[in-house]
């Protein structure tokens, strides 16, 4: 066997929030396409299959369980968006000083909730 360097395992690096939103901006966006795509595409059967049709999918997404997966997809959406802006910072070349990465890490996930927060208290408040 050809004597080659080994690639660092998760033991060896140590764990910062940078970690945390890449894994998040992974997770979210499979989940957006797979549970958004989901509701979507029952959505649009519920609307081309009539008023019955359209009646159920509107009592489930406006139960409990349906507001849980609406709010997921938002923050999902959010933290999607807010981890992509930061990489779009990197792809130009800023934002690589630790303290600023590490900064920016942190505040992107709580921005998406404070976004998902405010996005859903404009909607049910309105």
């Amino acid at each position: 066997m050809a004597d080659r360097p080994l690639s660092p395992h998760l033991t060896i690096w140590k764990w910062g929030p940078h970690m945390l939103t890449s894994i998040l901006h992974r997770v979210t966006g499979d989940g957006m396409a797979l549970v958004g795509l989901a509701v979507l595409l029952w959505w649009l059967g519920a609307l081309a299959s009539g008023p019955e049709a359209y009646a159920t999918f509107v009592s489930v997404m406006t139960s409990w369980f349906g507001y849980i997966v609406l709010v997921g997809l938002t923050w999902a959406f959010f933290t999607h968006m807010m981890s992509g802006l930061r990489h779009f910072v990197l792809d130009i070349g800023a934002g690589y000083e630790l303290d600023t990465n590490k900064t920016w890490a942190t505040l992107s996930p709580v921005i998406a909730i404070l976004l998902t927060a405010g996005f859903w208290a404009l909607i049910l408040l309105s």
